[in-house]
C-alpha cells in the first residue's frame, strides 16, 4: 500500500519538460542533488517526500552501481500534469536490478526503495543505456471544477526559474529533454 491519491485532471495538458542536473557518484552529491529538487519543487504538495527519494535514489546509485566508483549520476524533475511530480536517478549502470525488499527495521540496509514505494504513488525503473533510470512519482488532488463551470488553470510547480548560488552564477549546467 502507498501513500497514493486519486489524479483528478481537467482541461488541457501542458507537460513540461524535466529539468535534470549531473553529478559526481560521491557521497557529497546527495545534498546539493536534494537541493535541486528542493529548489525546483518549492510549493508542490509533495516537495519533502521527493526530497526524500531523491536522497535515497542517489544514495542507491553511489552504493550499488558504477557510479559510485568514478562515475556520474543524472538527477530529473518532471511535472508532467497538474497534481503529479516525478524525480529520476540515472545511473551508471551495475549488476542488479533495483528492487524493493521487505521492511525490516532491524536491518542496517535494504529499507532504502521500501521508503521510497510507501511515501510515492509509485515508482520504478528502466534502461538507460549504459546504466538505469529509477524515477518516484507523486500525486496530490487536484481541484475538480462543479458541473457547467470551466475550471480556472493554476500556476504549474515547475516554474520557477533555475537555483542560483549566492554569488548569482548558475549552479550547474541545467538540460532540459524528454524522460
Amino acid at each position: 500500500m502507498t501513500g497514493a491519491y486519486p489524479v483528478l485532471h481537467v482541461g488541457p495538458v501542458q507537460p513540461t519538460r524535466p529539468w535534470a542536473r549531473t553529478y559526481r557518484g560521491t557521497p557529497a552529491s546527495v545534498p546539493e542533488a536534494r537541493r535541486f529538487v528542493g529548489e525546483l519543487l518549492a510549493g508542490c504538495p509533495a516537495r519533502e517526500a521527493l526530497m526524500t527519494c531523491v536522497s535515497e535514489l542517489c544514495a542507491n546509485a553511489i552504493a550499488h552501481t558504477a557510479s559510485g566508483r568514478g562515475g556520474v549520476f543524472m538527477v530529473e524533475v518532471d511535472c508532467p500534469r497538474d497534481g503529479v511530480a516525478r524525480v529520476a536517478v540515472t545511473d551508471d549502470g551495475g549488476p542488479s536490478v533495483p528492487a524493493a525488499g521487505r521492511l525490516d527495521l532491524m536491518a542496517e540496509g535494504g529499507r532504502g526503495l521500501a521508503m521510497v514505494a510507501a511515501c510515492t504513488t509509485r515508482w520504478g525503473f528502466r534502461d538507460a543505456y549504459p546504466g538505469r533510470k529509477v524515477w518516484a512519482e507523486a500525486c496530490w488532488p487536484v481541484a475538480v471544477p462543479s458541473p457547467g463551470r470551466r475550471p480556472k488553470l493554476t500556476a504549474r510547480v515547475l516554474h520557477v526559474p533555475p537555483p542560483v548560488r549566492p554569488n548569482g552564477s548558475a549552479p550547474g549546467p541545467l538540460r532540459g529533454g524528454a524522460a
